[in-house]
């Protein structure tokens, strides 16, 4: 990690008189460059592969979104938050179906409806704002039903039509109140050594199934024997945690909560491997929505600080019950810098007053906490390890807009070791991410507004410099590019 609190700001009054620079609403940022982190070069100019440049166009996106395959995905390429919500929601219109294959409520997706309306869901697939698109929750989701029932309420009572368009999986598996408290109750245990969850439980609720003893949304269809197995997973809380409180009283309480929610979840239940499987016999378009990112995967991400699922692209097989076979075009999602939440390596991290800047400018506070995002430089080196996991076809790279104030932008393009050694692959020891150093490029900013920019061609000659720099460093195409939140605010290219 590098310590860039030497950055300063020109304009020493930002942060309490931001100008509106779009529709981020951010400030003028001017960073002075830092004095401890290798810069291995400046490029000025940099001439991109042919074969990667393509000029944007409307018919350009049209031709782009229906070239994409019949199953085709979209993931997160850091440690979440990079937009993949708003790319599905306007993908959506040329997919039939739209599917959660992985995670819980702690994926937070904000999108925005044709009268720039926001809505920030958590369970249900950004699909839902198109009419004709079905969305399915599939068996690797964890469901806080609560949640899920307060979505859909939100979204009618907006407007948007939730009855015949949703199917929640008979085999995903149930995630409690009692799994939330215990995740508050185990992040406390860890002291100093937390993780930095969202508190959501869906790491609980992910114990639960992986030793064998989790609730399945098809036992909301036994009542029967639903209580004594809730019984048993309170009890087994209260047994491990003090002050855990658990009652017959509570048993008693659940059980009869929950059926009222069985009730009002079964037209919404299916089983969702023979729906979609069935979708993709009857040639059917299908797009799958990651929740998280790969930086979080449990087995490739920074472990322990990841999530307790797999946001790669292997989830979507097992998420869903498909073979690997089908699937087709994988879209990356990747923020223009990079941000983190919680606990957890971040070697391109920007401390001090330059990473508040950045936080302030991309508004960067989690759409599921609140909490103010970790804020860096995009690491190039991390990118290249989601690209080879996932093989992704193409990327999206999102809050370009956020950048425009800059003088000049760094890239993290490579990991060394502490005497200068290349590191070439991405670190799985805590201890070398958190120690080695990281080179950097560093290429001119634009210093101009780009919110309002639809083509490619009409970018400042920088602002596509920086483009064409990633895509020549990670040896992925960039095919859509967001200049702001709303549904129009995306380049094609």
């Amino acid at each position: 990690m590098n310590n860039l609190s030497s950055f300063t700001a020109l304009d020493s009054n930002l942060l309490s008189k931001p100008r509106s620079l779009g529709p981020h609403n951010h400030g003028s940022i001017h960073l002075q460059r830092p004095r401890n982190v290798v810069v291995c070069s400046v490029k000025p100019s940099v001439a991109p592969p042919s074969s990667l440049r393509v000029s944007g166009s409307p018919n350009q996106g049209l031709s782009r979104i229906e070239s994409l395959t019949q199953v085709s995905g979209v993931l997160g390429c850091q440690w979440g938050d990079e937009g993949k919500g708003k790319l599905v929601d306007i993908l959506a219109q040329h997919f039939d179906i739209v599917a959660r294959c992985q995670g819980g409520a702690n994926a937070g997706h904000t999108i925005y409806n044709a009268e720039g309306k926001k809505f920030a869901l958590h369970l249900v697939p950004s699909g839902i704002l198109n009419e004709e698109t079905l969305c399915v929750i599939g068996n690797g989701v964890v469901v806080h039903l609560p949640g899920l029932f307060k979505e859909i309420d939100g979204l009618e009572s907006n407007g948007v039509s939730c009855k015949g368009r949703i199917l929640v999986s008979d085999r995903a598996h149930l995630l409690f109140d009692f799994h939330q408290e215990v995740d508050g109750l185990r992040e406390y245990e860890l002291a100093k050594s937390f993780i930095g969850t969202t508190k959501r439980g869906i790491g609980p609720c992910y114990s639960n199934k992986v030793i064998r003893n989790g609730i399945r949304v098809s036992d909301l269809r036994h009542m029967d024997t639903f209580p004594q197995k809730l019984d048993l997973l309170l009890s087994d809380a209260a047994s491990r945690f003090q002050g855990f409180d658990y009652g017959p009283h509570v048993l008693k309480e659940e059980v009869e909560k929950y059926k009222r929610f069985a009730e009002r979840l079964e037209p919404f239940i299916a089983d969702t491997v023979f729906v979609v499987n069935e979708a993709i016999s009857e040639k059917k378009k299908i797009l799958v929505e990651g929740g998280q990112a790969t930086m979080l995967d449990i087995d490739f991400g920074t472990y322990p600080f990841v999530t307790s699922s797999s946001p790669s692209a292997g989830g979507i097989c097992t998420g869903l019950g498909i073979a690997p076979r089908v699937l087709g075009n994988l879209v990356g999602v990747v923020k223009a810098y990079t941000t983190r939440v919680g606990s957890g390596p971040f070697p391109t991290e920007i401390l001090g007053k330059g990473g508040d800047l950045l936080r302030f400018a991309g508004q960067e506070f989690g759409t599921t906490t609140g909490r103010p995002r970790r804020c860096g430089w995009l690491d190039i080196a991390a990118l290249k390890y989601c690209c080879q996991i996932n093989g992704f076809s193409s990327l999206n790279l999102t809050k370009l807009d956020v950048l425009s104030d800059l003088p000049e932008i760094q890239l993290g393009v490579a990991y060394k070791q502490i005497d200068g050694t290349p590191i070439k692959s991405f670190p799985a020891d805590l201890r070398d991410l958190e120690q080695l150093k990281v080179e950097y490029e560093v290429l001119p900013g634009w210093k101009s507004d780009i919110s309002s920019v639809r083509n490619y061609s009409d970018l400042p000659k920088a602002a596509r410099q920086y483009v064409e720099r990633i895509e020549e460093l990670v040896g992925t195409p960039i095919h859509y590019i967001g200049v702001g939140p709303g549904r129009d605010a995306l380049i094609y290219k």
